[in-house]
């Protein structure tokens, strides 16, 4: 009788302890982290998740890979995501259509402007990841390329391969026919994964790159300069709903740990580990920030 009450006994305390553990994670608060269909973007918004659930009593949700910057943008402004990193060349330019200028101008710009979308631009993590342009070492000694102004003189002799937003984007494809004349023979719109691929078969003659894409070092890519500075500063930084940020103001300085620790060529070495080597892009953000001193 006394083993059987002291089994009854356990069981209790057992199941106690499972009812206090299961309602401590139920009442643990979730937000959800979004991102783009690639690399860099991805990294920051497992290093934004990471931090968050490290020095935040929330639980992150991680939606990454979501697609292009229209489709993020929505997602956030319905509430489908609370935050994810962006830059604020195409905050401007792309979903308000409004002019750049200098860094600064265009930060400040980025900050007018969402307010009236009750959005905020808490972190700025300090580096720029400009689009460009990108040739092969063979294509840029064969038409002596250096710069857009170069690659438009014989543009109608060559491809150009691009993302699909680039393609129509104001900041993008239209933009530089606009500003330097440049009308290729053809425009093959792609998904990025395979537009490295499509320039080293020979597919396309030109790339639209970003500048901190580990894909450029790894194929030895000659990055052509923007000699009339069409293309705005992209400045990267953190987008979050002003409500998730009054309701849990906590965010700003947790996510402001980003800033000052990240460059372009930074961002371009961790950007290679996972496009070249292979590696997870949850495990790289969290070895960096591990590096770091922030995990």
């Amino acid at each position: 009788m006394k083993k059987q009450w002291f089994i009854l006994g356990l069981i209790s305390v057992l199941m106690i302890s499972l009812i206090g553990c299961s309602s401590g994670k139920e009442s643990k608060e979730t937000i959800t982290i979004g991102s783009k269909n690639f690399t860099e973007n991805i990294l920051l918004a497992h290093m934004m998740a990471d931090l968050i659930e490290k020095n935040t009593d929330l639980a992150v949700e991680r939606k990454v890979n979501l697609g292009g910057s229209d489709i993020a943008w929505k997602a956030l402004k319905s509430n489908d995501i609370q935050l994810y990193p962006d830059y604020t060349g195409t905050i401007v330019a792309n979903y308000y259509q409004q002019e750049t200028g200098t860094a600064e101008e265009t930060l400040n710009k980025t900050l007018d402007l969402m307010t009236k979308d009750k959005l905020s631009f808490p972190a700025n993590f300090g580096f720029n990841n400009t689009y460009t342009l990108a040739v092969s070492k063979e294509t840029a000694a064969k038409y002596n390329l250096k710069t857009f102004s170069d690659l438009a003189k014989v543009a109608n002799e060559l491809v150009l391969g691009c993302e699909f937003e680039f393609k129509d984007r104001p900041d993008g494809y239209p933009g530089l026919e606009k500003t330097y004349g440049m009308s290729f023979k053809k425009v093959n719109a792609m998904d990025r994964g395979i537009m490295y691929r499509s320039l080293t078969d020979g597919q396309v003659d030109v790339i639209n790159a970003f500048a901190t894409e580990g894909q450029i070092k790894v194929h030895d890519l000659v990055i052509l300069e923007d000699d009339q500075g069409f293309f705005p500063p992209y400045h990267a930084g953190t987008i979050i709903r002003e409500d998730v940020l009054a309701k849990y103001p906590e965010l700003e300085s947790t996510l402001k740990k980003l800033e000052g620790v990240l460059d372009e060529q930074i961002m371009q070495d961790l950007n290679a580990k996972v496009d070249s080597e292979g590696l997870k892009a949850e495990s790289v953000a969290r070895d960096f920030l591990k590096e770091k001193g922030l995990m």
